[in-house]
């Protein structure tokens, strides 16, 4: 889990112009009975993860509203790529909920290991920028109680070009 300290706090001008450059949506939210389904999707399996988390903090909050003010990193393993998604969107709503309401905007995988030696489990670094979510300022959405295995679906066909996840958050 994160600790507050591993927040980076600085003015906007000090994050370079990368860091604020922020990448197309691509992410939608599907009816679900009583909860909501997000289908992300990218040019790699990690763009669709990327899209994934910020989908979620999406529906908690008008994301446009959002400035990138200050930067976490996470980290997270995962037994096979499905417990590593839940575990990735987890963690993604622990930052929000249990640290210093950090609503996240971009999220940059820096490390993504789906072949690890054997015996290890998979992981994740992630480089996560965004702002204390502040009511006034960023509209309330739908609150996120879970992240759930449900109907949770990864299309990893690198041969067809095609990186999409199905997630069901319950609210």
């Amino acid at each position: 889990m994160s600790d507050s300290e591993d927040y980076e706090n600085k003015p906007q001008e000090e994050f370079t112009a990368e860091e604020l450059i922020l990448p197309p949506c691509k992410y939608e939210y599907l009816d679900h009975t009583a909860d909501v389904q997000i289908h992300a999707w990218g040019d790699s399996l990690i763009e669709a993860f990327e899209q994934c988390g910020v989908a979620m903090y999406g529906y908690m909050t008008e994301i446009d509203k959002v400035e990138i003010l200050r930067s976490t990193e996470i980290e997270v393993k995962g037994s096979d790529l499905t417990n590593l998604l839940f575990m990735f969107l987890d963690e993604l709503l622990y930052v929000f909920s249990a640290e210093e309401f950090l609503v996240c905007k971009k999220l940059v995988i820096t490390e993504f290991n789906v072949n690890p030696p054997e015996g290890e489990d998979l992981s994740i670094k992630c480089k996560c920028y965004g702002e204390e979510f502040t009511l006034g300022k960023h509209p309330q959405g739908t609150e996120v109680k879970a992240i759930t295995y449900a109907s949770m679906q990864i299309i990893n066909e690198p041969e067809k070009n095609k990186f999409e996840v199905f997630v069901i958050i319950d609210i």
